[in-house]
């Protein structure tokens, strides 16, 4: 029953910085570069480790560890989106 309780009490505690995650409008192109720029398109953590050309063993992505990782990503595709609706641009090289 504590476990609930702090799950509870720990995702109260972020969800006035989700909200605003998601309220982020994107109306600047300098922003939307920055954060799509700024914001990885793969999880940078995903590794193989390898030795002599042996692997050895592979760490998964941890990025899903990440509470706010939804809204973060969704805040590199409004980015996207506006980039490429907006303004024009080809946004395959943030891909």
């Amino acid at each position: 029953m504590t476990s609930f309780i702090q799950t509870r009490l720990y995702n109260d505690l972020l969800h006035p910085v989700r909200q605003w995650l998601e309220t982020i409008e994107i109306h600047n192109s300098k922003l939307a570069h920055f954060l799509c720029k700024a914001i990885p398109a793969q999880c940078p953590f995903e590794r193989d480790i390898t030795l002599f050309s042996r692997k050895l063993f592979h760490i998964p992505p941890m990025c899903k560890l990440n509470p706010l990782y939804e809204e973060v990503v969704g805040l590199r595709f409004k980015a996207l989106c506006y980039l490429a609706d907006e303004c024009g641009e080809d946004v395959t090289v943030y891909c």
